[in-house]
């Protein structure tokens, strides 16, 4: 099944890359959006998560906030 992902990261978070590492580890297409540089994917994650802290991983309009693997993994039905 093909998930909608998107996540909202910053260039220095080891989290963000961690999580994005994963997703191309298992072919999971995602859409970035860098809330460091972009005002509005910034405004758009604190609408979704209701604070700042990134990763923000929203699958399936499903919210994560900070890279949970296997939080992640069961939105995905990865193991």
């Amino acid at each position: 099944m093909d998930h909608t992902v998107v996540i909202y990261s910053t260039p220095t978070c080891v989290y963000c890359k961690m999580a994005k590492e994963y997703f191309k580890k298992y072919g999971v297409t995602y859409t970035e959006h860098d809330v460091a540089s972009d005002a509005a994917a910034r405004k758009e994650m604190v609408e979704k998560s209701h604070q700042l802290g990134v990763p923000v991983i929203d699958i399936d309009g499903e919210i994560h906030v900070g890279f949970n693997r296997p939080e992640v993994a069961r939105a995905l039905g990865l193991k």
